[in-house]
């Protein structure tokens, strides 16, 4: 097991460290499958919003899909299926690119999974996918987080050598809750305070309580880097960090939003044992067996 570079909910007093790994891990920018000065800019904010990256054809068969899942009794009783904390309504469904073909084919495409590859520099895995839904009136917000803090404390992801992919599914617009980042808050690490409790991921896919940053770091970094909204019409793509200090409020507009999110990490970031005292998180929530690198290749859905 490696060290543990990025030790979080271990004292008690929150603190701060800087970034030890790249951001971006190939410098031959003209290599890139995008334009350079978006790989750049993913370097500098730790975030990207890449417009109309999927037609509106593709995304009218995602939907269609994401649907047919929402309201098969099988998926919702399948244990990969978080539901709001207070109405009950499907939230989330993990490990689509495991059970299910079209998803599966989402994942290797190359308009996102060769963007990341890029960036991180080499072969990919799926860490983790899902569908969310935030639905109209009543979806509720989600706490400001770095995704690397759990992964790794809860997880045992050794590095920062994994990002987020987001596919929009409808239009995110500043009202209907969408995804809120801190740009450039990715270089720096927030230890947070509080014992990692026994199944945790029960609880904190619904309503995350520990590992979220303290308020006075919350505002420290609100301070220095301000606060963007991913916005862009369905088709969409919003690449970010793991270490992004991200969140989202609540959705009280009729305006339902839903996206697919695939969390892609290097092989050589594989995830071991976690750094806490805790057993490690389910398969479909953090992939911990299948390591293979995945096979990224121009996909076709009409």
């Amino acid at each position: 097991m490696q060290a543990d570079l990025y030790p979080s909910r271990q004292e008690d007093q929150p603190s701060w460290q800087e970034r030890l790994d790249p951001v971006v891990y190939r410098s031959d920018l003209e290599n890139a499958p995008i334009a350079a000065e978006l790989i750049e800019r993913f370097e500098r904010d730790g975030y990207l919003v890449i417009p109309n990256l999927f037609s509106a054809d593709e995304v009218a068969v995602f939907r269609a899909e994401l649907e047919r899942m929402r309201q098969d009794p099988a998926v919702a009783g399948s244990g990969k299926t978080i539901k709001e904390p207070d109405s009950g309504a499907i939230r989330s469904v993990f490990d689509i690119h495991s059970d299910n073909d079209l998803f599966a084919r989402v994942a290797a495409d190359e308009r996102t999974a060769g963007i990341a590859r890029f960036i991180l520099g080499g072969d990919l895995y799926v860490h983790q996918s899902r569908m969310n839904f935030k639905p109209g009136f009543t979806g509720k917000e989600f706490y400001w987080h770095s995704d690397f803090e759990t992964w790794h404390v809860e997880d045992g992801m050794p590095r920062m050598r994994c990002l987020s992919c987001s596919i929009l599914l409808t239009d995110n617009e500043p009202h209907n809750g969408p995804l809120m980042l801190m740009p450039g808050s990715h270089k720096h690490y927030v230890r947070c305070v509080g014992a990692t409790p026994e199944n945790h991921y029960e609880k904190s896919l619904r309503k995350q309580e520990i590992g979220i940053p303290d308020q006075n770091s919350l505002s420290e970094l609100a301070s220095r880097f301000g606060i963007d909204c991913a916005t862009g019409p369905a088709g969409s793509v919003v690449f970010f960090d793991c270490n992004t200090m991200h969140g989202s409020n609540s959705n009280i507009t009729p305006s339902a939003r839903s996206n697919l999110f695939y969390v892609y990490n290097h092989v050589d970031n594989a995830v071991q044992p976690p750094f806490c005292e805790q057993k490690p998180r389910p398969a479909f929530v953090a992939e911990r067996e299948n390591f293979k690198p995945l096979d990224i290749q121009p996909q076709q859905y009409l």
